[in-house]
């Protein structure tokens, strides 16, 4: 399992509150990443990016959260079972024409 996709998890297990806290912890140290960049503190903008995707993925949760797309402690895996068992793929079949040899056509 990727970073990405355990960050996502861990957002996705906690409650509305905590996240609201993690959001307002997340965007101070933004702030103080880009303020410490404006005075040349800062030589790496890694951290800055990382802050910022973090700040969007756990906004997306909540968003998704007050639509009612999703709930807490929804499981990824569970959700993509359930569409792939939902709407099942059909596979095409290629049916080819009888081979006949050269033998047989001269008869």
């Amino acid at each position: 399992m990727s970073k990405l996709a355990t960050t996502l998890t861990q957002f996705r297990d906690l409650p509305d509150e905590e996240l609201r806290q993690s959001l307002a912890r997340n965007r101070d140290e933004l702030f103080r990443l880009q303020l410490g960049q404006y005075t040349n503190q800062v030589t790496s903008s890694a951290g800055m990016q990382t802050k910022r995707r973090d700040i969007a993925r756990i906004m997306t949760v909540l968003r998704g959260r007050e639509l009612g797309h999703e709930t807490q402690g929804q499981k990824l895996k569970k959700v993509r079972t359930e569409a792939a068992v939902a709407a099942p793929k059909a596979k095409a079949t290629k049916k080819s024409a009888p081979k006949t040899s050269k033998a047989k056509a001269k008869s």
